[in-house]
């Protein structure tokens, strides 16, 4: 079992990661994860949804996302170490279900790294240079995994950077909607139309809050660096929070602009609805929009991957995967196996295209670590831990559970078989891991009493 303060390894267990994030530089590292790829194709497929009031779900997502928030924010800071949701569900509920959690979020991550490697490879680069998606992909993670190993304090520089440059893109769609909005070429009579000849207003919101949830997803990798942040206690609430509202002001006003700029018809059926805006403000050369997606891109992918080899080193170190996985660089203090092994799959996903038959159940995936997660803050108050420690009111896991259920009403059934599929491999994976340690806790019981 782990110490019960979870923040210090003992003598005999793996060397413990360097401490180097402060608040500034996780705070960049959240809202760079949470700004990812997904807005620049996102407000098409809320539009399709919703209609022309793309703010509305956006604003209710975030208030979503923010009741999870709550429930990761006192669990990083009570247990501030890489493993994440695995970690957090292993010490509520035992190995099984800890080993479900975080295979999911494997899962999750590994395949999202993936596809965000293919879209590196697609339209955006073709802007550029034309080169087979495949080979741009591979070399693509190899460079992302050569910086993640490098150091945790470089990634989050790097990080810093493309945040930047990506805010700044997004900042960019915003004036531009101003200015058609100014100039007369806008209709701000859209952004009160709610609901599809399909759907009424709540079903409209409800499914929409769906694809606009995917646009949060990013806030919980952070906590797998946790134990890499110099004072957790005091820097991740901070920081959560401060990203995800920057993150969802953010999203509310390029949901605006873009619905203001543009008609719906138009934005829900682009497959880069913010190059609409840019294309019917004019003054912006695609190429210069093209390039800040790359940027996008590239920054939601690295970040990514340093969860999933986060969260895999984690596991490992709770034996919920091989103990090999632990190995760190003797000087970054890196965790290069688990980079090199996430980074592999990534690569072999990459390269086979089965990533476009996976990505659609991410949300679903994610939707149920966040509910063990919130379960789990309730089960884990049986344990004192520190007295400084994040602490969120009750009725904030309650609800951010109840979230999750309702969401996962309005996943289709497409996307739940392949879910469910995810799900069964955990599931028999996770039963032969909680076999196997039996065994051996069984065995050395045996052996100790031989000796007696």
């Amino acid at each position: 079992m782990s110490p019960s303060n979870g923040e210090q390894p003992t003598a005999t267990s793996t060397p413990a990661l360097r401490r180097v994030l402060t608040t500034p530089l996780l705070y960049f590292f959240i809202l760079g994860d949470v700004l990812g790829a997904g807005v620049y194709v996102l407000v098409g497929q809320v539009a399709a949804d919703t209609g022309g009031a793309v703010w509305v779900p956006l604003g209710v997502a975030l208030v979503l996302a923010m009741l999870t928030a709550a429930s990761y924010a006192e669990l990083a800071t009570k247990y501030p170490r890489a493993g994440g949701a695995a970690h957090y569900a292993t010490r509520a509920f035992g190995p099984f279900t800890g080993f479900v959690s975080g295979f999911c979020m494997l899962a999750a991550g590994v395949v999202s790294v993936a596809a965000l490697a293919r879209g590196f490879g697609g339209d955006y680069l073709s802007d550029f240079v034309t080169l087979p998606v495949g080979l741009v992909a591979v070399i693509f993670l190899v460079a992302l995994a050569l910086i993640n190993a490098r150091g945790i304090k470089e990634s989050t520089r790097a990080n810093v950077v493309a945040t930047v440059i990506e805010v700044g893109g997004l900042i960019i769609i915003v004036v531009l909607g101003a200015w058609l909005l100014l100039r007369g070429d806008g209709d701000a009579g859209r952004l009160t139309q709610l609901g599809t000849p399909e759907k009424g207003a709540a079903a409209a919101v409800l499914s929409g809050s769906v694809l606009a949830y995917y646009s949060f997803v990013g806030f919980e990798t952070s906590v797998n660096v946790a134990e890499e942040t110099r004072n957790p206690r005091r820097s991740y609430p901070r920081a959560l929070f401060g990203a995800l509202t920057t993150a969802g002001a953010v999203y509310v006003l390029v949901g605006v602009a873009a619905s203001a700029a543009v008609p719906t018809s138009k934005l829900a059926e682009s497959s880069g609805p913010l190059l609409e805006v840019v294309k019917a403000a004019g003054g912006v050369p695609s190429w210069l929009f093209s390039a800040i997606a790359l940027v996008a891109v590239a920054n939601g992918a690295l970040l990514t991957g340093i969860m999933s080899s986060r969260l895999t080193y984690g596991m490992a170190r709770d034996g919920l995967l091989p103990s090999g996985l632990t190995k760190v660089l003797p000087h970054r203090r890196t965790p290069w196996v688990a980079i090199a092994t996430t980074t592999a799959l990534s690569a072999l996903l990459a390269l086979t295209g089965s990533v476009a038959t996976l990505a659609s159940t991410l949300v679903l995936l994610l939707l149920v670590v966040f509910f063990i997660v919130n379960i789990a803050v309730l089960v884990l108050r049986r344990e004192p831990g520190t007295a400084d420690h994040f602490r969120a009111p009750t009725a904030l896991p309650v609800m951010g559970a109840v979230s999750c259920l309702v969401l996962a009403t309005q996943i289709t059934a497409q996307v739940w078989l392949r879910g469910l599929l995810v799900l069964a491999v955990a599931v028999v994976l996770a039963a032969v891991g909680t076999a196997r340690g039996r065994g051996n806790t069984d065995a050395a019981e045996q052996d100790a009493s031989t000796r007696v």
